[in-house]
Order: structure tokens, then C-alpha cells, then sequence
């Protein structure tokens, strides 16, 4: 089943507020089997609205509408479906009822406008909407079926939830499908794509591969349809298995996993410590880490340490190496990590210094420069990175992720 998305509003059009109702049904749906063929945005205008909804049915075996069903004028869009459906407008007195319940139980009086949104198309099937006052609507015609639901994100997801995907998974169009994410970090884009072509040329028919690509990780995301989930998993787990063998040192997770998730996991199992010098990133690996639930079974601390001086007085960085390679260099590096692991008494250290940008920059250490340095109980290591680019928090975020995959692949005796 193949469909389009339309979703009604000057206000989406004019950038005044995101379009984050059509992300959320694109997942949905996709999720039951449905596929978003487009998402379209149109203005609140009678012919533009037409327009379409005639274009979708042409491609489309289900039209979502959002938008447009309010109490207010320009809420034209049942005046619209009626035209197209060449119906009208007739009383409902179950949806009167439900506005007028909903109303008395808030302590406010109904007015006209109010009593209006129980004016509804007469060929319709109407979708009670538990969460608000305008109910949705269910139209088929020549093998296409049309959904108008308000554009009221909790109002619309209710309904999807409820009302929608069930009477379509009723209809029998509707396919099973299995999505799996695998998480890869430190190789970039076009080299991953290089490394796995032959794996991707060779992957069935009926899987089908997304690169993903954002400054924290590059996902691929291994999607399945046909028949029965079951099979489709065990499908993809095949896949995958064989892409562990192809680039094992990149993958650190799967789906939503963070990379701070897998390293915690990891380092209560080992019953270790962990503690954080950070200079470029601010607090931001920091921030990552304290960010899952329980980490302070494995955290001990850290020091933002960004000027010269907190670098000698709290972690012990020699003034002689500051002065002579400067803080973003190797030797401050490796001196800044071992010095915070001493003094927070943890098993496991990472330090980061470098110039984030935009500014900072000299032909000997251009912006985007980053040493990261990572200890543990046997050994320290030193990295250099160049992140091309100069945009600051693009960079803080490379750097932070990058020193979080050097301490994973540590841990689990990669490295």
C-alpha cells in the first residue's frame, strides 16, 4: 500500500511552526507495512487543497490529510472533501454530543462555531477523537481510501493509533515489514559505501538499505517487507551478521542505542571506573555520559579544563610541554588523561583537546584539529583528527563521539 501525506496550514508553509505530524506518520505507517510515497504542504486554499488531493489519488492507495478541521473561517477543508466527494453537509448527533460533554466538563458554553464541527460530509465514516472536539473522517472512492484527521499533533496521533491503522490493517492491503538499524562510528560515509558495496550488491531483493549519515554515527538501516515478520528478521539478522565480518570495528549498536549506552553496559559488567578531561568539548562527553540512566555506577567525574592554568593545577599538565607544543598537542593530550585518571581514581580515562572553531586556527593546527586520548588500566593511547569544516558544535560533536568509540573499542580489548 502506497500513500501520500497531506498536511494543510499557512503556518507550516511560512516556517512558523515544523511539520512534525507527517515525520511521525511517515514512521508509523512505514512501521505497518504502508509506504509514504510523498509528504505535501499546501496552502489554506480551497483550490490548492483539490488540487492534491486529486494529484495523490492518482499515485497514492491512501490519501492522509491533516489539517484545516478546526472551529474557525478558514477551516475549509470539510467543505473541500464534500466538493470532491460530491456529498454534504449533514448533522451528526453523536459528535454534538461528544463536543457538548467535552464542553460541560471544562466548565465553558458551546457556541456556534463549536456546534459547526458537528456539520459532517455525508458519505463519510466518521473516527470518534477522544482527544478533541473535531472528529476524523474515512472516504473511499475508486480503490483509494482518504483520511482527514485534524492537524493537532495528540488529536492526529490518537486517531492514527486508534481509528486508522487498525481499519486499515482490516482491509488486508497492508504488508509486514522489519526494520533494523546498525550503528557505525569512525568510518566516514563514502568509505563505508566503498568497504560494503559487494555486501550491498548482494543483499535480497526484498531488503533494502538507507545510509544515514549525521555527526554522531552513520546508521544503515536494513528494511524488510513481505509477509510475515518473523521471517523478514531472520532475514536481516542474516544480513547483519554477515556485515559484522566486513567492518566489526565500526559497529557499536543498533537502532536508538547511544554510544554512551554500550560503553556503561560494558563498564558495570567489568565493575570499572570512568572519569573525563575535557578542553574542546566543553563538558560535552560529560554530558553524553551522565545522560543514561545509572551511569553513576561507572562515572566518577570530570574536569572542563580549557585554560592553560586548570590544565597544571587540577591535572597536573606540565607548564614545560603547554609552553612547548602548545595545549593542542600530543604530549598535553596523553598528560591530561593520565592525570584525571590519578585523581578521580577511575580504571578508564578520555581526554580531548583541540580548536573547535570557527576561530583559532593556524596553518600548523587548522580549525578542526583534535588530539583525543584514551587510558585504561594497561595502557594509554594518543590520536590525532583533523575534522574538516569549521562549524563549532559540528566539531564538539565529532570529537565527543570519535573519543567515546576509542574508549569503546578499549574496553572491550580492541584497542
Amino acid at each position: 500500500m502506497k500513500a501520500e501525506i497531506i498536511t494543510i496550514g499557512d503556518e507550516i508553509l511560512i516556517g512558523q511552526i515544523v511539520d512534525t505530524n507527517s515525520a511521525w506518520m511517515g514512521e508509523q505507517f512505514n512501521l505497518n507495512g504502508i509506504e509514504i510515497y510523498q509528504i505535501t504542504s499546501v496552502h489554506d486554499d480551497h483550490d490548492h487543497i483539490l488540487q492534491a488531493i486529486q494529484n495523490a489519488e492518482k499515485n497514492a492507495d491512501l490519501v492522509v490529510i491533516t489539517g484545516g478541521l478546526g472551529p474557525t473561517k478558514d477551516d475549509i477543508t470539510k467543505h473541500t472533501l464534500c466538493e470532491y466527494f460530491n456529498t454534504k453537509l449533514v448533522f451528526h448527533e453523536p459528535t454534538l454530543k461528544t463536543i457538548y460533554e467535552r464542553f460541560k466538563h471544562r466548565g465553558i458554553d458551546m457556541n456556534k462555531m463549536n456546534r459547526d464541527q458537528a456539520m459532517l460530509p455525508e458519505s463519510c465514516t466518521i473516527l470518534y477523537n477522544k482527544m478533541g472536539t473535531a472528529p476524523g473522517m474515512w472516504f473511499e472512492q475508486n480503490d483509494t481510501i482518504f483520511v482527514s484527521m485534524p492537524g493537532v499533533p495528540f488529536e492526529m496521533k490518537y486517531l492514527v493509533e486508534f481509528e486508522v491503522l487498525p481499519r486499515l490493517r482490516e482491509t488486508g492491503k497492508t504488508k509486514a515489514i522489519f526494520h533494523k538499524t546498525v550503528l557505525t562510528q569512525g568510518v566516514p560515509e563514502s568509505m563505508l559505501a566503498e568497504r560494503i558495496a559487494d555486501w550491498e550488491d548482494a543483499l535480497p531483493k526484498h531488503i533494502k538499505l538507507a545510509y544515514l549519515p549525521n555527526p554522531m554515527a552513520v546508521r544503515l538501516r536494513l528494511s524488510a517487507m513481505g509477509d510475515e515478520v518473523e521471517a523478514l528478521k531472520k532475514d536481516v539478522e542474516s544480513e547483519i551478521e554477515k556485515l559484522q565480518e566486513i567492518i566489526p570495528e565500526a559497529i557499536f549498536g543498533y537502532n536508538t542505542e547511544t554510544l554512551a549506552e554500550v560503553i556503561g553496559r560494558q563498564l558495570v559488567l567489568q565493575n570499572k571506573k570512568l572519569a573525563l578531561a575535557e578542553s574542546c568539548t566543553g563538558g560535552y562527553i560529560s554530558h553524553l555520559v551522565t545522560s543514561v540512566s545509572g551511569s553513576s555506577a561507572l562515572y566518577q567525574g570530570s574536569v572542563t579544563s580549557y585554560s592553560n592554568e586548570m590544565k597544571e593545577q587540577l591535572l597536573g599538565v606540565s607548564r614545560e610541554n603547554l609552553e612547548k607544543y602548545g595545549a593542542v598537542s600530543e604530549q598535553v593530550a596523553r598528560e591530561m588523561v593520565e592525570g584525571v585518571k590519578r585523581v578521580m581514581n577511575a580504571d578508564y580515562a578520555v581526554a580531548t583537546t583541540g580548536i573547535a572553531g570557527p576561530t583559532g586556527g593556524t596553518e600548523e593546527k587548522p580549525v578542526g584539529t583534535v588530539w583525543i586520548a584514551v587510558s585504561g588500566p594497561e595502557k594509554t593511547l594518543v590520536k590525532k583528527f583533523t575534522f574538516v569544516g569549521d562549524q563549532r558544535d559540528r566539531n564538539i560533536v565529532r570529537s565527543g563521539q570519535t573519543a567515546l568509540q576509542m574508549l569503546r573499542r578499549m574496553v572491550l580489548g580492541e584497542l
